[in-house]
């Protein structure tokens, strides 16, 4: 029997989940909701002629769907979260699951009043190869006591998208929360506890200084450190720089234990790099005892890589997912808890960014 998935938002990310959705078995994308026409009747095509609706509530009434994948802007989901809850049908909601804790607090609230499907909150880095190595390696004690875990991500800056909504904080979140979410998640994957405290120094130091919409500058941090506590006594830190395509590895996941430090290396996606550049990643094991290093290369599919520019991690995600709507599960592998915390910390780096204190949870 074929999966039927209801795609609301074909954006750039949208259209990601389209490529990734046709490379499984026994699924389509059905029906795709967007305002913008000229985005829908796109994404619409590329699923194969999926029908299209100009406003979500139209496909949600109309019911054509046995799963629901929300990619729409970031401001969008915590009010088409409420209105999808209702449908009963599991949902993949792209990150972060929405731009304040406040709102992610009434989302779960919403969720724990009746019968609520399944909410997938999609950090795909999860699923990310060489992070699924990085982790296998971990799980086999190798590293000894995880003390540390340290990101890197240097990148391209962020791309335009229809209305520019990525360019301002009130609608993305800020960058801490849009684009870093996914290493907030990592880091309480990783090191298995919750933060306590949060310390960021970022700024606007070279994108988007010379743009402006409808007299508006952009306000997203485009740089900057961010250090993190945990209750356990370990420690995350964050590198990110928007300014720096060229560099060879576009994230580096470090972790650090006791006995050894276990490494992941992601290239940056091949449309953004020469033709000639090497898209396979690596997971570096440093052991002390023997003072050497194992260097393991992560090959993830050419299909899958052509898919998106995750480095394969929307179509492992999108396995799991379907594994969930086909199974009937009700608990999803990263929950709502676990998108409320990614905004959280990515709220306190911004406001501690902002107004140069450390942010302490209660």
């Amino acid at each position: 029997m074929t999966v039927r998935y209801g795609l609301i938002g074909s954006g750039m990310m949208g259209r990601e989940h389209i490529h990734n959705v046709t490379l499984l078995d026994g699924v389509e994308v059905s029906a795709v909701a967007d305002p913008d026409q000229a985005m829908r009747e796109k994404a619409a095509a590329l699923a194969g002629g999926a029908t299209s609706y100009a406003d979500y509530r139209d496909l949600l009434s109309a019911g054509d769907f046995d799963a629901l994948v929300i990619a729409a802007p970031n401001d969008t989901h915590h009010d088409i979260l409420l209105d999808t809850i209702t449908a009963g049908k599991p949902i993949l909601c792209e990150k972060p699951l929405c731009t304040t804790t406040e709102d992610c607090r009434d989302v779960i609230a919403h969720a724990g009043r009746g019968a609520a499907p399944p909410i997938w909150v999609a950090m795909e880095y999860r699923y990310m190869p060489p992070l699924q190595r990085l982790r296998d390696e971990l799980a086999t004690g190798i590293a000894g006591d995880v003390k540390m875990i340290s990101v890197r991500e240097h990148r391209y800056p962020f791309l335009p998208k229809v209305g520019d909504w990525n360019r301002f904080n009130r609608r993305t979140g800020g960058t801490m929360v849009e684009k870093c979410c996914h290493f907030w998640d990592l880091m309480r994957l990783v090191l298995r506890s919750d933060p306590v405290r949060v310390y960021a120094s970022a700024g606007i130091g070279h994108n988007h200084l010379d743009e402006s919409y409808g007299g508006e500058t952009p306000d997203i941090i485009d740089h900057g450190f961010s250090v993190v506590d945990f209750a356990n006594g370990t420690r995350g830190m964050l590198d990110l720089c928007m300014f720096a395509e060229g560099a060879r590895w576009q994230e580096e996941i470090v972790v650090t234990g006791t006995k050894a430090r276990v490494e992941a290396r992601v290239p940056r996606p091949g449309r953004y790099a020469p033709e000639d550049a090497d898209h396979t990643a690596q997971v570096v094991v440093s052991e002390r005892a023997t003072q050497r290093e194992r260097v393991e290369d992560v090959v993830v599919d050419e299909a899958v890589l052509a898919a998106g520019d995750h480095h394969g991690s929307t179509f492992f995600q999108h396995t799991r997912f379907l594994d969930l709507v086909r199974s009937g599960r009700t608990a999803p592998e990263v929950g709502l808890d676990d998108g409320m915390w990614a905004v959280r910390m990515g709220e306190a780096a911004e406001d501690s960014a902002r107004t140069g204190r450390p942010v302490e949870f209660t």
